[in-house]
């Protein structure tokens, strides 16, 4: 049994009766279908190392193939780039098809990736299956190792607190985060513990604030706890990893215009030759509009000047592209400091977006974390 204490993306409690109702008809569904607005789209999947400009590159190539970029999410962490694109023809408007021109794709953007120095790890790859797209760059980021990356850009944030202790009486491994408090944070740990085979028991979630405290118990898929050091490690590294790919790094800005070809390729050259490096990006269409989300630093992982942003904003449009937030690029050490104490809930536990209040609620025997 689950119980989960919910409110809205800014803290209210749901009264929405069709958000609700969806939300019952989701968790009570058997399976886990997947939204059929990607069908008659082509999957392309692309992972490499990350640098200045490289998104830029990546859309003036599908643009120069005449593809579409429907819809798209761009992850970066530790100097490695993951995302996940729905494409079409824009001529036809129809699924890409033809084995020929996919292999053209692939070549020509595994060349893009691998730049000088990343032969190796480079890679692309198109299907026609259909995914969840966050939990798919979960997965492509963990599968490259991310984790054990060290950053090109210094960005200025702390990392979150992960701790993990064996229970040995109960045969548990309890693992404890503390870190700052967001929208898909329970998500994405999840994501990565039943990636690295681990199935969660129990746990307790708490916010206060904006601060998250999680409580996980966990075994392997065979019943068995962490067994050494070196695995504890893994573990903190990769929890740590999952929250940090979707933290919010840079300024904001957010794109609505009517799509045209060659959109996307126009606006990140744009960002580019100003000075300004995507750290995430959100791409969709809906209709004849593009709503495009980008998080930018400047070039070397520093907050982006004001001045600068307004400069692009005039190239781009006013009235096209907005600022909608200054993510917090230092954060108070003083008010972020963590304390680890004892284990089996003595330790304070880490906070899921808007999704607990402040005591701490058991949220049951967890079997099922896809």
């Amino acid at each position: 049994m689950d119980v989960f204490h919910v409110n809205d993306q800014n803290g209210n409690k749901l009264g929405d009766e069709k958000v609700i109702s969806y939300l019952e008809q989701s968790m009570g569904a058997i399976h886990n279908v997947r939204s059929k607005s990607f069908d008659g789209l082509t999957a392309l999947e692309l992972t490499g190392t990350d640098r200045v400009g490289l998104l830029s590159e990546v859309f003036a190539v599908l643009a120069d193939l005449q593809c579409c970029v429907v819809d798209s999410k761009v992850w970066t962490h530790n100097g490695r780039i993951a995302s996940l694109m729905y494409l079409r023809d824009c001529d036809s408007g129809s699924p890409i098809e033809d084995s020929q021109k996919i292999h053209i794709i692939e070549a020509r953007l595994r060349n893009v990736l691998k730049g000088d120095n990343d032969i190796r790890s480079a890679k692309t790859s198109v299907s026609f299956a259909l995914t969840h797209t966050e939990r798919r760059l979960h997965q492509m980021m963990f599968a490259d190792r991310d984790y054990e990356r060290k950053p090109i850009l210094r960005l200025n944030y702390e990392s979150p607190a992960v701790t993990v202790q064996n229970l040995a009486a109960r045969s548990y491994s309890v693992v404890n985060v503390q870190c700052k408090d967001r929208m898909k944070l329970l998500f994405d740990i999840v994501c990565t513990l039943t990636d690295m085979e681990y199935v969660v028991f129990h746990a307790i979630i708490s916010t206060d604030k904006d601060e998250a405290f999680l409580e996980f118990y966990i075994r392997h898929s065979d019943g068995t706890p962490i067994s050494s050091e070196p695995e504890k490690q893994r573990v903190i590294l990769c929890i740590q990893a999952a929250i940090e790919r979707r933290a919010s790094k840079g300024v904001r800005l957010e794109l609505c215009t009517t799509d045209r070809q060659g959109l996307l390729a126009y606006v990140t050259r744009t960002f580019r030759e100003n000075g300004l490096n995507v750290t995430r990006a959100e791409i969709s269409t809906q209709g004849e509009i593009a709503h495009n989300t980008f998080y930018v630093t400047d070039a070397i992982g520093n907050p982006a000047s004001p001045k600068l942003i307004e400069d692009v904003r005039q190239i781009i449009g006013l009235s096209n592209l907005k600022v909608k937030e200054l993510a917090a690029m230092h954060e108070d050490k003083a008010e972020r400091k963590v304390e680890a104490v004892g284990v089996g809930g003595a330790m304070s536990l880490f906070s899921i977006g808007s999704l607990v209040k402040r005591n701490l609620y058991s949220l049951g025997w967890i079997r099922s974390c896809s």
